[in-house]
């Protein structure tokens, strides 16, 4: 993985932590919308586990963020 994609995805790690925390979700709270234990949650945040797409899409919605809009921020001001 290029270091790019690494840091993007780093920064949308960073995004999902600030809009669960902001939302006053915890984990174990985070855990039980999606079906998964805190463990999950907490791995995920750490960036021990990988989330594929659909599993971003899920826990955006279990927090009331839009992924696109998490996505666009973590891209930061870049024109494509």
């Amino acid at each position: 993985m290029t270091s790019l994609r690494s840091d993007l995805y780093q920064r949308i790690l960073a995004g999902l932590v600030q809009a669960r925390k902001g939302a006053g979700i915890t984990q174990a709270e985070l855990g039980e919308r999606i079906g998964q234990r805190q463990t999950f949650v907490s791995k995920v945040e750490l960036g021990e586990r990988r989330l594929d797409i659909a599993e971003l899409v899920e826990i955006c919605r279990a927090i009331g963020v839009d992924p696109h809009a998490l996505i666009h921020e973590a891209e930061g001001d870049r024109e494509e």
